[in-house]
């Protein structure tokens, strides 16, 4: 707990140093866009934008590391390299130009310009030296008082010591109240995350529609140079010995022979094949049954643990199945290694597949074709392939595919019963530690009025105000902050079940 407390605490300094910092970059970023646009120096917009989105970037790990709050990256795609034509003219609209220098820079300004993320970068950026600023103000600002009553008297002393005690143990609150007022603006909206679906769906369609080609292509190969060219060798055996039948029957028992040996290697092949497209024991046995028949057929020593207490769909079954006859045919051919272990479970409405083998490590998907085809294989599933391969072993292979069972557990349509209430609490309420007891009675106290109304922190020592008013204000936006997440929470659920 005091360790906690005081990571918590070195977080709310580090925050705190950053909202200094985002200050900065924000007028920064405010004057670089009006000397684009009032100026007329629309080459500094990109890298204004640039500048933005690299502090944003950075927020959001610092989210995810100090407050574990995950954000996903909102922007839209980039656009594509403009090509030249034949004539080596670049075309844009009705437009022709020599280079590619104008035409791809309007591209880029289009692209940041019409992102709604960009504008809500910048909006983050100017609002967090205020809003995020005060919710890591609050715990510096307990210490720093406390230290200050503690010199003023025994009874101030005793206060000074609780509030120097509270600043420490509300660090953590604080660090995860940035994190959701940092998740409130930089999150994807609903919009951006359709937007950004329907491009990764168009990736998926593209690499399926190559995939599928290329393995049409190579049973067609497959079939062409193997079970067609023996069939074809079949005939004319059949054919010679049709001629030789009555002159020389023993020549014939040779032919005969030869065929049933084409025909026998014939139909080997083309059971390897339809092994190839989809394994019989797969579709007969299940998933579990035919990655132990791979683990048998594997020349290092496999085990197998399948923990799947329902079948997934076959589309599905029928991709892990290959990922995992690829994994440890990667282990065996390059791994070195002598021993592979393979887990399958469930996990919810997802599907885990760990495949970890004790060789050499090094494994990199941008260096083999193998590994960057099982990350197309899943990615139509919306799966994700993670390998840690360091130098020198283990690699460990993971692969997740989010909604394999999505058809199988019941999805939640509405939030529970105690959020709605938090949300109509937070709602209702959240204005009045914000506004009379927080920045109505911080200007009474700015400007001196002797009139003390119904204001709490006017009531207290000298000392205690500040703090109080602070904290009044800090209670509300986090209530505020609070609702509007809740209300996000709700509207998403609504959205998927609509979906």
């Amino acid at each position: 707990m005091a360790i906690r407390t005081v990571i918590g605490f070195k977080r709310v300094l580090t925050l705190l140093a950053l909202t200094v910092v985002n200050a900065a970059i924000g007028a920064l970023a405010v004057l670089l866009i009006f000397s684009c646009f009032g100026l007329g120096l629309v080459f500094l917009f990109p890298a204004t934008v640039r500048l933005v989105r690299r502090r944003a970037t950075h927020a959001r790990r610092l989210a995810l590391a100090f407050a574990d709050v995950q954000i996903a990256p909102p922007y839209r795609a980039a656009p594509p390299p403009l090509m030249p034509q034949r004539d080596g003219w670049y075309r844009e609209g009705r437009r022709l130009y020599r280079t590619s220098l104008v035409p791809d820079f309007m591209r880029t300004f289009d692209w940041v310009f019409k992102d709604p993320a960009t504008w809500r970068d910048l909006a983050w950026l100017l609002g967090d030296p205020l809003i995020g600023g005060v919710a890591v103000l609050v715990p510096p600002l307990l210490v720093a008082s406390g230290v200050a009553l503690v010199a003023q008297g025994p009874v101030q002393a005793v206060a000074g010591v609780l509030l120097v005690l509270a600043g420490p143990l509300l660090a953590p609150r604080a660090v995860r109240l940035h994190g959701v007022w940092t998740r409130w603006l930089l999150a994807p909206t609903y919009r951006a995350r359709l937007t950004n679906a329907m491009a990764q769906l168009t990736r998926v369609h593209t690499d399926a529609i190559d995939t599928q080609a290329a393995e049409l292509r190579r049973i067609e190969r497959d079939l062409h140079d193997g079970a067609q060219a023996r069939l074809v060798a079949i005939g004319m055996t059949l054919g010679a010995a049709e001629e030789l039948v009555d002159s020389d029957p023993a020549a014939v028992k040779s032919l005969i022979a030869k065929v049933r040996e084409a025909s026998a290697a014939s139909l080997v092949e083309l059971r390897q094949l339809v092994r190839g497209i989809h394994p019989p024991v797969l579709a007969e046995r299940g998933l579990g049954d035919a990655v132990r028949a791979l683990a048998l057929d594997s020349p290092l020593k496999v085990s197998v643990n399948v923990d799947l207490p329902a079948r997934p769909e076959a589309p599905v079954e029928s991709a892990v199945y290959f990922v995992v006859s690829e994994l440890l045919t990667n282990a065996s051919r390059h791994g070195g290694g002598g021993h592979v272990a393979v887990d399958i479970s469930r996990r919810g409405p997802a599907l885990r597949i760990t495949v970890t083998d004790d060789g050499q490590g090094g494994a990199d998907p941008s260096r083999g074709s193998g590994l960057r085809g099982i990350e197309r294989r899943v990615a139509a599933f919306d799966g994700v392939l993670t390998i840690h391969s360091p130098e020198g072993g283990p690699t460990i292979a993971t692969v997740d595919i989010p909604r394999a069972f999505a058809g199988q557990v019941p999805r939640r349509t509405r939030l529970p019963a105690w959020k709605y209430a938090l949300m109509v609490l937070c709602w209702g309420m959240g204005w009045l530690p914000l506004f009379p007891q927080g920045l109505v009675a911080a200007a009474f106290k700015v400007y001196g009025a002797d009139e003390q109304s119904w204001f709490l922190a006017l009531y207290l020592p000298e000392a205690l105000q500040w703090p109080t008013i602070i904290s009044m204000i800090a209670l509300g936006m986090a209530m505020l902050i609070i609702a509007q997440g809740l209300a996000q929470q709700a509207k998403q659920l609504r959205s998927e079940v609509n979906v």
